[in-house]
């Protein structure tokens, strides 16, 4: 597996994560770690799919991190 492949994966992964715990309701919108889980997830997508060059993929993962980075400073 390459590198790309595992930050995709990780960065998948996490926001799954993020999905699954929401879903379970052992989170919710507001808590600080499904924000942070959907920011540090998306940005290592994000960067995965750059890598990769998969264009669409890579803009769309750096909305989601930049919303979830929203939903963070917000909280401050």
């Amino acid at each position: 597996m390459s590198l790309p492949d595992i930050i995709n994966s990780v960065g998948v992964s996490l926001v799954l994560l993020a999905f699954f715990l929401l879903t379970l309701k052992k989170i919710n919108m507001q808590n600080v770690y499904y924000n942070l889980l959907n920011f540090v997830g998306a940005g290592l997508a994000c960067y995965g799919s750059y890598l990769i060059k998969a264009m669409p993929f890579a803009v769309l993962e750096g909305v989601w991190c930049l919303v979830a980075f929203y939903g963070l400073v917000k909280k401050k």
